[in-house]
């Protein structure tokens, strides 16, 4: 299985608003980088990722489930943005800081560590393990 990450600024779209959606999940929408794309376009249903407040709070807050593979983004009618859709699992007990990804040297290779910007990247195993130790979720 993979693991992914996804970033969302909460006064756009937080946890909380993705709780509220229940089973259904949402649209992980508007991605208009073609890196972040195509990690969407690898991810099977059924895998997880942790749900990252960016901007504000900068904090690993909880775990997410796509629900839905790759289709077309109904943001845009332009072909080549296509998403995921999502759904909320578990909220952490503890949320994961940036500071304590970037103080963890288990995690030091991350890719929120070293390409911070990129809104929807993969989360190695041991890093997915480390990181839900870290939340209180292991």
């Amino acid at each position: 299985m993979a693991y992914w990450l996804f970033k969302s600024e909460p006064s756009v779209f937080s946890w909380d608003k993705l709780v509220e959606k229940g089973e259904a999940g949402e649209e992980w929408d508007g991605v208009r980088n073609y890196q972040a794309r195509n990690n969407m376009r690898e991810m099977k249903k059924g895998e997880l990722g942790f749900y990252y407040h960016s901007r504000e709070g900068l904090e690993i807050v909880g775990i997410a489930e796509v629900c839905a593979e790759a289709h077309p983004d109904s943001t845009t009618d332009d072909e080549r943005w296509e998403c995921v859709d999502i759904r909320a699992v578990k909220p952490f007990k503890t949320a994961v800081t940036m500071k304590d990804v970037k103080a963890n040297p288990k995690l030091s290779e991350m890719v929120l560590v070293n390409n911070s910007r990129l809104s929807v990247q993969p989360v190695r195993e041991n890093e997915w393990e480390e990181i839900c130790r870290m939340g209180g979720v292991a």
